[in-house]
């Protein structure tokens, strides 16, 4: 029999992006309310391909992240209300989904400065959930439950919003998480520019990041691309990435950076030769300091046709971060 498979959304609910994303002057405009029919579409989707399918959606807000829907939580009888014309576990999918989002969005207050969506924090949740789902306490049940029958995990995460270099530490995190716990990362950029984290974690959990070409053909690229189990994607020709943007971000600074400089003892990365690291406070000799600044590329390049400024970089295709070790060994 096929193993059962466990899926967690995370829905970027960014009220800005989505506002950006819905306007006519888009190529494909996406609102978010035709978003969410399609996503319930595609939920419903993976609830009946196995009936041992697990399902948990969390919301990325503006400043926190929620739990929206989660299988293995009882729902009470009085709280959806009957229909007869519709299969009651995807009733209870689209009410509970739908109901929770909206009361998210009624306590949002509005404010000149929208606060970044807490990506991380629900990712991290998801995570977690994971975690809980996949080792069972043996306190509780006498026994611990076979291996066999545990969910495959893996999750998806459909973004609107642009990187965030102050969450690059707490993302890998959650990426070598994620890699001790065998889960999948699948990404579904909705709207906006790449953003170079999300596909290395895509890249280093062996998922598919996908940007989405044709908005108004999100629940075909949904069901063709994310709703089959990495366990059944060994015989498909699930699309890949073609580049991977390995760049990093600088713990100094927090900007993403082509060339950085690496603390030998800690692995920090830096924009600039700096005389200690703040993070491990390790102190560099003087004289590789010197030399190291007198090998950095220049911002302004010498009266020289040949010669490019350093942004000119961005143009290249994507390749592995070069970096320096601040202790002089390349």
């Amino acid at each position: 029999m096929e193993k059962a498979s466990h899926l967690s959304v995370i829905v970027d609910l960014s009220p800005t992006q989505w506002h950006l994303s819905a306007q006519a002057d888009n190529q494909y405009p996406l609102s978010i309310q035709t978003f969410l029919s399609q996503l319930l579409a595609f939920l419903n989707t993976h609830i009946a391909s196995q009936h041992e399918n697990t399902l948990a959606v969390f919301g990325a807000l503006p400043g926190k992240s929620v739990m929206l829907y989660s299988s293995t939580d009882v729902v009470a009888d009085d709280a959806i209300a009957p229909d007869a014309n519709s299969y009651p576990p995807f009733k209870a999918v689209d009410s509970t989904v739908v109901q929770n989002m909206m009361y998210e969005f009624d306590a949002f207050q509005k404010s000149d400065h929208e606060p970044p969506c807490d990506l991380v924090g629900a990712l991290t949740k998801a995570l977690c959930y994971i975690n809980r789902i996949t080792h069972p306490s043996t306190t509780a049940n006498s026994a611990a439950e076979d291996p066999s029958i545990l969910p495959d995990p893996r999750i998806l995460i459909l973004s609107v919003s642009p990187d965030l270099s102050p969450s690059y530490i707490p993302i890998m995190n959650s990426i070598f998480s994620a890699q001790k716990l065998k889960v999948t990362i699948d990404i579904c950029k909705i709207y906006g520019p790449d953003t170079v984290f999300l596909q290395q974690a895509a890249h280093l959990t062996n998922g598919s990041y996908i940007y989405l070409e044709r908005r108004d053909a999100l629940l075909q690229y949904l069901i063709m691309s994310f709703l089959s189990p990495p366990a059944i994607r060994k015989v498909l020709a699930v699309p890949k990435q073609d580049k991977v943007d390995f760049r990093a971000a600088c713990f100094c600074h927090k900007n993403i950076v082509d060339i950085g400089f690496v603390c030998s003892v800690c692995l920090s990365i830096f924009c600039q030769p700096v005389p200690v690291c703040s993070t491990c406070r390790t102190k560099f000799p003087i004289k590789t300091l010197q030399r190291l600044n007198a090998s950095r590329p220049s911002l302004n390049p010498v009266n020289s046709r040949n010669s490019l400024p350093l942004a000119n970089l961005n143009n290249a295709s994507p390749r592995p971060t070069p970096t320096r070790n601040l202790n002089g060994v390349s």
